[in-house]
This record gives structure tokens, C-alpha cells and sequence, in this order.
């Protein structure tokens, strides 16, 4: 069972019925008229569609396999989607579940009838692969095509591949100023990251700037995609303008290598082991290099072997790929788009990740614990009426990765819609044993806020210390309306779940076993002058209630804690206290150090408190720094 067809078009039915009737294929889906091409800027020039053959005397799929150096931009100002094509011409297990069964798509000379003008491509489109069919019948001006073309006449993929994308965004105008990054994740189910290195000074900061290559040399020997650009901002008459340096403003270029390049000659160059960060890029437009350090004739060049230099393939011609050095790529470029290739196999010699996917909409409604579109947190009524997704981070500390996607707006660019919401996540340390959505902020702590910012996707990269956390997708502004997914990636199983129901439910048998009265929220900050139980102090601290009761990690080498754990109660019987007590952990038996008793009445101070420890009444070395917060009204923490 393949990918779900786009427009209920299945090409194996279609292509059968073209060939039992000897017919050419005609997508009535995109049929070849303006509507197809363009909403309100015409190409410049009388457009005729044609088909391969009435364009070439030998068309073909591919010729000589698949390169990135097979492709042209157009005149569309599309060099973002020629980026992404040439970053996938790299990958094979890519591009053949991109361009699927293209043996049996290629043209078959020995049998001509066979062909029926039509091709099929794959994409994955908000979070899962769709099938869309295209006909073969591509536009041109005086015979020549006018979008993405092969440096070779007659080869067709890119072309092809090309309508499909087009197809899927309503028109070949609606492909104009797109991000290489969109593409490759349309192309692959990737995550895509995109790295400011303007912002980032790494150019000014060498540890970043290392930091930075090594990342992106995992990311890319791990089958990952790297683009970049340089971003204009001035005028427009700046975007693809040529720099002194050679390099192109506003345009997109695709990494094809990243790489430490070893320096000298003979043995003595394995001896002395010098490396040199260098990476690798393609001009969409197959020519126009920069020619500064490590550029294809620099002086550079004679540090490295032979052997080295035939090993990367360094040939002086001016088509399109070209070196430089970490440095300069940090110093010229101000963009890049980083997509990793999730490994989420259970069998891999690389680094797996647990992967947890979840849709949703923010969505409008009159009831505030029904609404789902309450902004950023800079609008404090409404914020926590947001959509809510709860993970566990069971590790001491876990490198969790986060993308919030948006749908991709392209397709009502020809209504004027077409531009993405400004979206973007909060991330809340949260009660260890919280199950229910929040609804007040009282000691729960804000770790991060993504940036905010109208793009396809917002991505996040952070350490998280051991708790549990809870993630607030939001747009901007409230009441502003839309689809997303969420992707949660982390080391170990996070248990990642929208948080929906607001209180416990009331059940059948909730007369007899009683049903919450009351919610209390209790805090302990830290403890100090804790009694030395043995040559050093490991405490930790448990709050309980009613038989429930949650517990921090054990604070090593201190009898001056900072526990910063908390947890949420749903209370039964008021009467019954609630308790804190710190112990001390020991490797035969833990030991008592002292507790505190909390009526957690609703008369109770809610400030911070500094209660002395206690035993059965008596006085226990320590004070221990807390804050409780009791509700009758359940939906009021």
C-alpha cells in the first residue's frame, strides 16, 4: 500500500488507460493553460506547452544518473527549490522515494507505446507522504524551458519534478521566494533548522564557530541537508545581485560537502594530522563562483596532496560548485538551513531518537477552557488557553529537539492568503505528577521561549534537566486561527501526550470513593543547615498527599539543596495534611532528616514560607523553603 493519492488520481489506473487507448496523458488537474503558469505576473514571453519529445530528439529521465550538478534555475526566481533539488540529488534513498519506481518511469526506447506522458513524484506534505501525478506537457518560450531544466537537453527529472511541486502550490508563480529548507523537508520528512550566522557572530567566535562545523558535519555525514544564502537588506533591485566577491545576494546555495581537508604532502602530512574546516556549495544557476580563498584555482590549494585534492574531486571550471573556508562561510553567508534526517530506528550504529508526532489547530472558541488560540505569552489572560503537550525528560539531563510546523500557505498565494502565520513555543517546567492542563502560572518555571517568527517552521534545540515539561504551541497575536504538527524528539521514550481534560472527570463510583474537593500546588524551593548525617549530605526531598506523593533527583555533596520540585494534589479529604520531608540518601538505608506538616487549607498564606524542620514535634536541624497554593476550584491551577 503506497502513499494516498493527491486529487484521487491513482498513476497506475491513469497510465493503464492511457496505454490500452493509445493516448497522451492530460492532467485535468493542472491542465496547460495561464491558470497553471502564473496569477498576476506573466512569464516574459508567449508560453507554449510542450512535451519532451517536441523538445528534444532523446528525452530521458536521467542521463548519466542523477548529479547535482544537473540542474538550472528558470526564470522564476526559484533557486530555493534548484537548491533543494541538488541537495537531494546527493542523497539516493532520498531522491528514489521522491521520484519512486523511476526505472519503470524512464523513457523505453525498445517500446515507445508504453509511454503514456505521465509521471508520478512523492512528497511529504504535513507530516505524511502523498503521491501526485502529473502529465508530462511543460512550459516553454521559443522552445526552451522556461523553470527548472537539466543542463542536458534531454534530460527531464528535474522539469518534472518540478510541475509536481507546482501542482501542489496551485501555480508555478506561487513557487517564487520560497525557503530550500521547506523544500527539503517536503522532500524527505527531515527537520529542518534554520541558523542565523549573522545574529550568531560565529565568525567573531571561533568555540561557536567550531561547535557550529561539528554539528553540521554530523548532521551532514548522517545523510542530513545544508543550504545557505545571503540575506538582502536593503533594496529590492539587491536580491540576486552579484557581490565583488562573486558571491549572489538573496539566493539560495546548496551545500554538497563538509569536510576537515588534510594539509601537506606524502607521509608527513598523516604524521602531522592537520586538518582544515572546508565546505562545499553549488550556485543553482550552474556557473558564477566566488573567488576568494580555497575557490577552484586558488593558491590555497597547493598545501594540500594530490591525493587529497583528486579525493574531493577539485576541478577548475566555472560550473557552479566551489570551496571555501569554515571561516569566510561564516563571514559571507547569513543563512542557513539545516534539515537532519531523524534516525528513529531501533537498530543503528548511529544515534536514535525517539520521535513523537501530534496535529492540532488553534481554534476559536467563547468558552475560555475550550479555547485554543490564546497568543504568546505576552498576553497573560489567555496564553494557558493555548494547546498543551506534556513530556518527560527521564535522564539527568536529555537533549530534546522540537519542531512546530505550520501547513504550507503557498497554495493561496493567487487569493492573497498565501503568507504564513507567525508562530512559535513556550516550554514550562512543570509539577512532577501533573496530568491535568494548566491554568495558572504560580511557581511553574518558563525554560525557554523559541523565537516568534512567520516562517513554514520553528525549531528549538535544548538540553532539559530531569522533570516533566510542557510545551505551549501559540501564534502571535489570540484569535488568530490554524493548523500545525509538533515534533518532539528525545533520546528516551518522553511519553509526549496533549494535555486535554482540565480536572479529574467524574465517574459512576465517584459517590462512593468521594471526588476532589480542593487542588493545592506545592513548591519547595530549597532547604539549608540540614543535620550532616554522614561525611557529606545527599538529600532529597518528598511531598505527599492522601497516598500520593512525588520525589526530586538526590542532591549530591550539599546539606544546602536547591530542590526546585514541586507537585499538583487533588484533594479528597481537606482534613488530611499534606507533608515535606527531606531525607538523606545512603547506600544500606536512607535516613529521616526532617519533615514539615502543611494543613493546606485555602486560608493558608500563599507567599513564600521558611519552615523549621521537624520529628514527631521535635526541632530537626534544617529550614526548608516552600510555597503552597490551595483552590476549591479545581480549574484554578
Amino acid at each position: 500500500m503506497g502513499p494516498p493519492p493527491y486529487k484521487n488520481q491513482h498513476y497506475a489506473d491513469l497510465k493503464k488507460d492511457c496505454i490500452r487507448n493509445k493516448t497522451l496523458f492530460e492532467d485535468p488537474e493542472f491542465r496547460a493553460t495561464n491558470a497553471s503558469l502564473y496569477y498576476n505576473k506573466p512569464p516574459p514571453g508567449r508560453v507554449e506547452w510542450k512535451r519532451p519529445g517536441e523538445i528534444s530528439q532523446k528525452p530521458h529521465l536521467f542521463v548519466e544518473g542523477i548529479s547535482s550538478h544537473d540542474l538550472n534555475q528558470g526564470v522564476v526566481g526559484n533557486c530555493w527549490f534548484v537548491a533543494a533539488c541538488s541537495c537531494l540529488a546527493l542523497k539516493p534513498k532520498l531522491w528514489q522515494k521522491v521520484i519512486p519506481d523511476w526505472k519503470e518511469q524512464e523513457w523505453d526506447d525498445k517500446h515507445p507505446e508504453n509511454y503514456a506522458g505521465i509521471f508520478h513524484f512523492q512528497f511529504w506534505i504535513f507530516g505524511e507522504w502523498i503521491d501526485v501525478v502529473v502529465d508530462d506537457r511543460l512550459p516553454t518560450i521559443n522552445g526552451e524551458l522556461i523553470y527548472c531544466h537539466s543542463k542536458d537537453p534531454n534530460e527531464f527529472w528535474s522539469a518534472l519534478l518540478e510541475k509536481a511541486y507546482a501542482k501542489l502550490s496551485g501555480c508555478y508563480q506561487s513557487l517564487e521566494g520560497g525557503n530550500t529548507g521547506d523544500a527539503v523537508v517536503d522532500f524527505s520528512g527531515a527537520v529542518s533548522e534554520a541558523i542565523s550566522l549573522e545574529e550568531g557572530q560565529f565568525y567573531k567566535d571561533q568555540g561557536k564557530q567550531d561547535k557550529l562545523f561539528d554539528d553540521l558535519l554530523k548532521v551532514y555525514d548522517r545523510g542530513g541537508i545544508i543550504s545557505c544564502s545571503i540575506r538582502v537588506c536593503a533594496q529590492p533591485h539587491e536580491i540576486e545581485l552579484k557581490m565583488m566577491n562573486r558571491l549572489v545576494k538573496g539566493h539560495a546555495y546548496s551545500v554538497t560537502a563538509v569536510k576537515r581537508v588534510r594539509l601537506g604532502h606524502g607521509l608527513l602530512a598523516y604524521f602531522k594530522n592537520e586538518t582544515i574546516p572546508l565546505i562545499r556549495m553549488r550556485n543553482p544557476w550552474g556557473k558564477i563562483e566566488w573567488k576568494g580563498a580555497w575557490s577552484d584555482s586558488s593558491e590555497e590549494w597547493a598545501k594540500v596532496g594530490d591525493t587529497e585534492r583528486h579525493n574531493l574531486g577539485i576541478t577548475v571550471e566555472d560550473d557552479g560548485e566551489f570551496w571555501m573556508s569554515f571561516t569566510d562561510w561564516c563571514k559571507f553567508f547569513t543563512d542557513a538551513d539545516v534539515c537532519r534526517v531523524m534516525n528513529t530506528s531501533l537498530i543503528s550504529v548511529h544515534k536514535t531518537w525517539h520521535e513523537y508526532v501530534h496535529f492540532g489547530s488553534w481554534a476559536k472558541n467563547a468558552d475560555p477552557l475550550l479555547n485554543r488560540c490564546g497568543g504568546c505569552a505576552n498576553h497573560k489572560q489567555t496564553f494557558l488557553q493555548n494547546p498543551q503537550y506534556l513530556f518527560d525528560v527521564t535522564k539527568e539531563t536529555d537533549e530534546v529537539l522540537i519542531s512546530l510546523q505550520q501547513r504550507d500557505m503557498k497554495i493561496h498565494r493567487p487569493q492573497g492568503h498565501g503568507e504564513n502565520l507567525t508562530i512559535g513555543f513556550g516550554i514550562f517546567k512543570v509539577e512532577l505528577n501533573r496530568k491535568y492542563r494548566l491554568h495558572d502560572i504560580l511557581t511553574q518555571k518558563c525554560v525557554n521561549t523559541s523565537t516568534y517568527i512567520n516562517a513554514r517552521t520553528v525549531f528549538m534545540r535544548i538540553n532539559l534537566t530531569q522533570g516533566r515539561y510542557v510545551i505551549f504551541p501559540t501564534t502571535f497575536q489570540p484569535h488568530t486561527l490554524g493548523d500545525y504538527m509538533l515534533r518532539v524528539f528525545t533520546d528516551v521514550e518522553s511519553g509526549c501526550r496533549e494535555l486535554t481534560a482540565d480536572k479529574p472527570q467524574v465517574k459512576c463510583w465517584s459517590s462512593i470513593i468521594g471526588y476532589p474537593q480542593a487542588v493545592s500546588h506545592v513548591y519547595v524551593h530549597s532547604a539549608e543547615g540540614l543535620q550532616n548525617q554522614d561525611r557529606t549530605g545527599d538529600p532529597y526531598v518528598i511531598i505527599s498527599c492522601e497516598g500520593k506523593s512525588v520525589k526530586s533527583t538526590i542532591h549530591n555533596d550539599t546539606l544546602n539543596p536547591e530542590f526546585a520540585t514541586s507537585g499538583v494534589f487533588y484533594r479528597k479529604k481537606l482534613s488530611k495534611p499534606i507533608t515535606v520531608q527531606v531525607w538523606n540518601s545512603n547506600a544500606v538505608k536512607d535516613e529521616f532528616m526532617g519533615q514539615v506538616v502543611l494543613s493546606g487549607s485555602v486560608n493558608d498564606p500563599t507567599e513564600p514560607q521558611r519552615l523549621q524542620l521537624r520529628d514527631q514535634g521535635r526541632q530537626m536541624p534544617g529550614i526548608i523553603g516552600l510555597r503552597i497554593v490551595t483552590s476549591v476550584q479545581l480549574t484554578a491551577i
